[in-house]
């Protein structure tokens, strides 16, 4: 695996560092530090200190917690363009819940005081932070009137999108297993099965192999009920 990636990869895909100048474009990419990670590796676990802002430059990370079973919650899923831990810009606190690679993915991180450095120095990027966690706040209220209003039909039908497009891959290989799909849509496997195999019949999806799956018709597929 390459271990050497551009910080210009990074930096551009994240809101809270667009309508920068110049100078201050220069002065985040030089605080980046870039990981490339293999798939089934943690990002971090339950418990850890959130001491750096993450940046998902590629690949797909499952967020989740553990029950007291022993069973995970799955939460949230991140992917290019999403940022993780930013908590811990502002406090010193612990990870509530814990992550790990479903794909190969490269994760840029900023150190906590490296960061409230630049804010101190720069601070349209404390404007541009605020800005992004109230967006992210209307995010979660939509995403969660998405689930309650939405079918399973329409949940699935974005995922597979989505996710195709966020790793660049037609066809995609599915990260998820159908259980965890089931979590995170709120459904059960059967019906994940079930959906899967109405599109493949009506031609709108082929599938390939395990969790490999073609979109053959975006548009018709993003319709479905």
């Amino acid at each position: 695996m390459n271990n050497h990636v551009d910080s210009h990869h990074c930096v551009p895909l994240v809101p809270i560092f667009q309508n920068l100048t110049d100078e201050q474009s220069a002065a985040v990419e030089g605080i980046v530090h870039h990981r490339l990670l293999n798939a089934d590796t943690p990002l971090y676990s339950e418990g850890d200190e959130i001491n750096a802002l993450s940046i998902i430059a590629n690949g797909q990370i499952k967020v989740f917690r553990t029950a007291e079973n022993g069973k995970e919650q799955l939460l949230y899923l991140l992917q290019a363009g999403d940022i993780n831990g930013e908590a811990a810009l502002f406090n010193q606190l612990e990870h509530n819940s814990s992550a790990v690679t479903l794909t190969p993915t490269t994760v840029c991180s900023i150190n906590r005081s490296d960061f409230q450095k630049l804010l101190t120095k720069f601070p349209q990027i404390s404007v541009n932070v605020m800005n992004t966690l109230g967006s992210r706040l209307i995010a979660l209220e939509r995403q969660t009137t998405k689930s309650n209003t939405e079918s399973v039909a329409s949940r699935l039908a974005d995922y597979l999108v989505e996710t195709s497009s966020a790793l660049h891959q037609n066809p995609v290989q599915l990260p998820l297993k159908n259980k965890d799909l089931a979590t995170l849509l709120g459904t059960t496997p059967e019906t994940i099965s079930r959906y899967l195999k109405r599109w493949e019949t009506s031609q709108l999806i082929s599938k390939m192999g395990q969790r490999r799956i073609q979109i053959n018709d975006i548009d018709e597929l993003l319709l479905q009920k």
